[in-house]
């Protein structure tokens, strides 16, 4: 390896990772919103498969998006896991949680400061939490939240009845319609959550924060500037970070890992002490296989809002980091092919370090709970991801042909995050890394997230990023 005097680094503080699971929300999703305007029927049938709180929080890939089993158990409880649930699970995770649709709501209205939600009257001091902005928030007997409705809002709903609406910005401007103002607003109560959370947790005051770097998925803006919005100091803001500024960081499922290696640089150059990287809940994602799950009669399993924080600052002797200098990106010139992409993105940053890829403990790779890929035909993606470094290690002479599965198995684990774009791309195991780092369980591990460029119609490229999480 790289001499030790000579590795760069930069400390991860901790993580918190959060999902919201907002039932009455997949309706609004991009894949049901759509499906249902053709068949109206589509939405009866998705309410009865629909999953209460309690199925939702004792899904054992929850608890290990949470903390509160790793992925190593995960691999020997029982299948189907959305029929086998977990008994005592709770919605506290080791670093992480579950958050109810009720709160969400609550969320929502606390952090509208155009006139967007208003709740109904009856329903919220049902559920009214006493706090500062309390009084901020507009309730309207029921009635009139109907006619909002009727009018052209988003209805709010918890089962059949509807507490709330959600309008719309500007009625002549496609990019502030009512249900891309929710997802919006959605992505910076999620993420503004987890942040808040992991501050709390560390004993953090937000201001010491001072650069916060948005990854979500959304794109805020208006027509004259559909997607330059800077989520990022809306969510400083309602955390309370008052000492910081922020940006996004676009890249579709790789935008996680690249916020990553930007905030790791500001903090390695010393423009910055503390950075938070973020990303909040993509509401357009809720309910993209319902179909396939409908007609094997599953549970809608798309049905959380996934988010997360990190908190970066100067690497500390003993505690885990990020090595900056094995960051390694997916350059223009090379193929899209799974074994270019595993040269580019593990083989190659590897090398600059004098590694092997059999000197690293664990791949964090695309860990896509397969549960909801399989039944849809898009298939286990984690273990396609782990045979290709497999085989390339085959290929490298490193390890032999018979020994793949021990690669996999060893090396990788089963996926259990949601379908939630930047969820997936290995942020999601960086909670487990961090303890198994400090529990000395493993050396390191190295983080890969891939990207598909030709999503935006402007260039068949892929694009990816990657680097190793060990100790300092």
């Amino acid at each position: 390896m790289v001499e030790s005097s000579k590795a760069i680094r930069v400390g991860i503080e901790g993580v918190f990772y959060s999902l919201t699971h907002v039932p009455d929300l997949v309706r609004y999703g991009s894949k049901p919103s759509r499906e249902i305007r053709v068949n109206p029927e589509l939405e009866r049938q998705l309410k009865k498969q629909l999953r209460s709180f309690s199925a939702a929080t004792a899904y054992a890939p929850h608890q290990v998006y949470i903390g509160n089993i790793t992925p190593a158990e995960l691999s020997h409880l029982p299948k189907p896991w959305y029929d086998k649930l977990i008994e005592g699970a709770t919605s506290n995770g080791c670093f992480g949680d579950l958050v109810d649709q009720d709160r969400l709501y609550r969320l929502l209205a606390e952090a509208d400061q155009f006139n967007l939600v208003t709740l109904e009257e009856q329903w919220f001091q049902e559920h009214a939490v006493q706090n500062a902005n309390t009084k901020a928030l507009r309730v309207k007997p029921a009635v009139d939240i109907k006619a909002l409705c009727e009018k052209g809002a988003l209805g709010l709903y918890a089962g059949e009845r509807l507490v709330g609406a959600f309008e719309q910005g500007h009625a002549e401007d496609a990019n502030l319609t009512a249900d891309v103002l929710l997802e919006n607003l959605a992505a910076k109560v999620t993420a503004a959550h987890s942040l808040g959370s992991l501050l709390e947790a560390l004993k953090l005051s937000p201001e010491e924060i001072d650069f916060v770097i948005s990854c979500s998925e959304e794109a805020v803006g208006d027509r004259y500037n559909r997607g330059g919005g800077n989520l990022a100091k809306a969510i400083a803001e309602a955390v309370g970070c008052a000492n910081a500024s922020g940006s996004d960081v676009k890249a579709f499922c790789a935008g996680p890992l690249y916020a990553m290696v930007h905030g790791a640089s500001l903090v390695q150059s010393g423009i910055c002490r503390k950075v938070a990287v973020v990303a909040g809940g993509s509401l357009a994602k809720l309910g993209m296989k319902f179909e396939s799950h409908l007609k094997k009669g599953m549970p809608i399993l798309e049905d959380v809002l996934g988010s997360f924080a990190v908190i970066l600052s100067p690497a500390k002797t003993g505690e885990p980091c990020m090595r900056l200098d094995s960051s390694a990106f997916h350059p223009v010139r090379a193929g899209a092919s799974p074994q270019a992409m595993a040269e580019s993105l593990a083989e190659q940053p590897l090398a600059k370090l004098g590694m092997k890829l059999t000197d690293v403990d664990c791949y964090a790779v695309e860990l896509h709970n397969p549960e909801i890929t399989v039944p849809s035909g898009s298939g286990d993606v984690p273990r396609t991801n782990y045979l290709t470094l497999a085989a390339l290690a085959v290929m490298r002479g490193q390890i032999k042909k018979d020994q793949m599965e021990d690669f996999v198995r060893t090396r990788g684990m089963l996926g259990y995050a949601p379908t939630q774009g930047h969820i997936p791309s290995a942020i999601v195991y960086l909670g487990h890394a961090l303890d198994a780092l400090r529990n000395n369980e493993i050396r390191n591990a190295l983080f890969i997230s891939k990207g598909s460029l030709f999503l935006g119609r402007m260039t068949q490229l892929s694009d990816g990023c990657s680097f190793l999480v060990e100790k300092s």
